[in-house]
């Protein structure tokens, strides 16, 4: 072999080479993204669990002051709930919901599903998840009821916050 073709060879060796390293450091960028991401689902799912069972919990007290810490306060903010159709703030929601609901409950207890869906996108994240509410009225006469629910968090300094929720329930057959 010429020394032209050695050249020509060992150049070719060395860009096939460099050719390797690149596409190593890319796939190991690419699984370190893919480990992060899924450990990032997780702790996201962990998460909005507990925020999720810590909210109904709180709506389960029968005062609307407990679940209070989960909302933001800006005016604007709308809350589907299952009656009446919607409020345009907390304080409304706040107010509403006690008089609707919670001043003729003698106990009631919400629970949420096992289905709970998390999507995140940044300081934003949506969570969908099938609840259940068994209430007894202080006139005696108990009932229960299915309730779908979508919140939209928004992350504030340390804390999640509700700034949209639409609570509703199937139509009956």
């Amino acid at each position: 072999m010429t020394a032209v073709a050695e050249t020509v060879q060992r150049r070719n060796e060395e860009r096939w080479r460099w050719l390797l390293y690149v596409l190593l450091a890319f796939a190991g960028g690419l699984l370190t993204f893919v480990g992060a991401r899924a450990q990032q689902k997780a702790t996201d799912d962990a998460t909005f669990r507990k925020l999720t069972d810590a909210y109904c919990l709180a709506w389960s007290t029968g005062n609307a002051d407990a679940p209070a810490k989960f909302y933001a306060k800006d005016d604007g903010l709308v809350f589907y709930d299952i009656a009446p159709f919607a409020y345009h703030n907390w304080k409304e929601y706040h107010a509403g919901v006690q008089k609707e609901f919670l001043d003729s409950a003698a106990s009631l207890q919400l629970t949420a599903g096992k289905d709970l869906r998390v999507r995140r996108r940044g300081i934003m994240a949506w969570t969908t998840v099938s609840m259940h509410l068994s209430e007894k009225g202080k006139d005696g006469k108990s009932s229960e009821t299915d309730v779908r629910y979508t919140g939209i968090w928004e992350k504030r300094g340390a804390n999640w916050l509700l700034v949209h929720e639409h609570l509703s329930v199937p139509m009956a057959n």
